[in-house]
């Protein structure tokens, strides 16, 4: 059974035994109240009735006092009784006189004092052979002669409880009008309080169901200030940690995954080199002999240096590859980024000027020193710079920014070179890093990933940023130990 529908239940019947019991001591209270106020008033008729006929009961004047209490008779007063010392009756009205047990005896004693007064409930038929009784309070209280203590007399009425049963019973019903009110009102509060209660729960319920699945990025917006929206919160907190927890394992997957493909590379990369390099030199070699001897024609000295320029190529690509492939100990020491960068611009200078390239640079200042290996960096830049400026036209721009940022992990001195080139498309920048992976003609497609080989090796972070004719921003992240 759900939440909400056992909470309605549990509070629809807290709220319906605690109406029933309020009204149930309201209308008793009221019922008490009613009979009192009934009981009163047929006490001060009584007492009324009983001095109107003061003289006559005195000197046991029966007719006069008949007359008078037929007069009086109505709906709600049923009979009257006048008795005599001896509690016997002298006087009453012609309707009671048939009913032979009420109307023969007193129920007064005879040492009654003032102020005593005897109550009793009765059933009366209201016609012979009807059927229909009658419910009565019947009251009697004693009579007394000025001066004296001792009871002359008594009188007894009988007042109808119709119109007492009548106000019990509208009293009942507004009583029962009112606890349904508020048993509604309260079962509409309660409903309320469980959708605001189950509702975040629900939530809280589809969050865990979306994260057992692996959805990590969800969050539960709930902005109550009690402890539903404290446990909201934590849960938020708890999936932002484990979708940092597996950026973080993907992206250490990645780095294996590319440190074990890197290695495979190298290990094969080495032994091919190895293997070309060595006929490569006598294939160099007896091509250089072969073009100091005399009697060779244009034709033919021009075909040598064309094979002489593809062997120097190839050269350059096995020198690059061993390179890539050498796994050198980082010299680390403390250096002046801003220092490095300005020796990586002046050995780039000339290819600048070739292309008529504005290079701007933009410093934060007081930039701290870092912790690097100051020839691996200057190689990271001059790769960075060389690819910026083959991808620029004649007159284009490159921008260096040097910036010390503070993140979770501690402060970085960042390296941005932007460039206002064409951009790279899509596909080509998911595999920008990818060894062998290059869009130029005589590109050997290992410069970035030296370059990313190389960042990751002093703990820092490469990124790129590029989009179609709005140019590329490389940036690289090292992290700053505290000079």
């Amino acid at each position: 059974m759900p939440l909400r529908t056992r909470f309605m239940i549990y509070i629809t019947a807290l709220l319906g035994g605690l109406v029933v019991l309020v009204l149930f001591l309201i209308e008793q209270r009221e019922v008490r109240a009613i009979f009192e106020e009934q009981k009163d008033r047929g006490i001060l008729t009584a007492n009324y009735i009983a001095q109107l006929n003061y003289d006559s009961v005195i000197f046991f004047d029966n007719e006069p006092v008949e007359e008078d209490i037929n007069k009086r008779i109505d709906k709600n007063l049923i009979y009257v009784i006048f008795y005599d010392r001896e509690s016997k009756p002298f006087a009453a009205n012609d309707f009671i006189k048939s009913y032979y047990d009420i109307y023969a005896e007193s129920n007064l004693d005879p040492e009654v004092e003032k102020g005593d007064y005897f109550l009793e409930i009765k059933n009366i038929a209201a016609e012979e052979k009807s059927g229909r009784y009658l419910r009565v309070m019947e009251i009697e209280v004693p009579i007394y002669v000025e001066g004296s203590s001792t009871k002359w007399g008594s009188i007894k009425i009988g007042l109808s409880m119709e119109e007492m049963q009548a106000e019990e019973r509208k009293t009942r019903l507004i009583l029962i009008l009112i606890g349904c009110t508020g048993l509604l009102i309260g079962v509409g509060g309660a409903a309320l309080m469980a959708r605001r209660i189950t509702k975040p729960l629900d939530k809280l319920v589809d969050g865990t169901v979306k994260i057992s699945k692996g959805d990590f990025s969800q969050a539960i917006d709930i902005d109550t200030q009690d402890e539903i929206g404290e446990l909201a919160q934590s849960f938020n907190e708890m999936s932002q940690q484990l979708q940092l927890t597996r950026k973080r394992m993907e992206a250490a997957n990645r780095r294996l995954i590319q440190a074990e493909k890197l290695a495979s590379i190298g290990r094969i990369s080495a032994s091919i080199a190895h293997e070309i390099r060595n006929p490569l030199t006598s294939v160099k070699l007896n091509i250089q002999k072969v073009m100091e001897s005399e009697g060779l024609n244009d034709i033919d000295k021009e075909h040598l240096d064309i094979s002489q320029e593809g062997i120097g190529h190839i050269e350059n690509f096995i020198k690059e590859l061993l390179n890539f492939t050498r796994e050198s100990e980082l010299q680390l020491n403390y250096f002046s980024v801003e220092q490095i960068v300005d020796e990586s611009i002046k050995m780039i200078r000339n290819t600048l000027k070739l292309k008529d390239v504005e290079l701007t640079k933009e410093v934060q200042e007081r930039l701290p020193y870092v912790l690097v290996d100051g020839d691996k960096i200057r190689q990271v830049l001059l790769n960075i710079l060389h690819n910026a400026c083959e991808a620029l036209e004649k007159g284009g721009k490159i921008t260096i920014t040097l910036s010390l940022l503070k993140g979770r992990r501690g402060r970085k001195v960042t390296i941005r070179i932007s460039d206002n080139g064409p951009g790279i498309p899509k596909k080509d920048k998911e595999n920008i890093f990818e060894p062998f992976y290059s869009t130029k003609e005589k590109g050997t497609g290992l410069g970035l990933t030296v370059v990313q080989k190389i960042v990751e090796a002093h703990g820092g972070t490469v990124g790129i940023e590029s989009r179609l004719r709005h140019g590329t921003k490389l940036w690289v992240e090292l992290p700053f130990n505290g000079k």
